[in-house]
C-alpha cells in the first residue's frame, strides 16, 4: 500500500460506471492532446475504477512520474 491509499470501501456498480466514464473521457481528452496513457497510468485507472484506489492517490503518482522526468 502506498502513503496515499487507505483501505477502500467497496463501491457500487454505478460508482463503478461514474468511474469508468470519468477514465474513458480522460483517455478521450489525452488522446487528442497526441498523447497515449502509459501502462502504469492505464493500471493505475483499472484499480480507480475498481474501488482499490481513490483519485487523489492517482494524480500524486502522476505528478510524481512527472516530476522524475524534469
Amino acid at each position: 500500500m502506498s502513503k496515499y491509499t487507505t483501505a477502500a470501501a467497496p463501491i457500487t456498480e454505478a460508482e463503478r460506471r461514474k468511474r469508468w466514464e470519468a477514465v474513458n473521457f480522460a483517455r478521450a481528452s489525452v488522446g487528442l492532446e497526441g498523447f497515449k496513457p502509459s501502462p502504469e497510468c492505464e493500471a493505475q485507472a483499472v484499480r480507480f475504477i475498481n474501488g482499490e484506489i481513490e483519485i487523489a492517490e492517482v494524480i500524486a503518482t502522476i505528478n510524481e512520474g512527472a516530476q522524475r522526468l524534469r
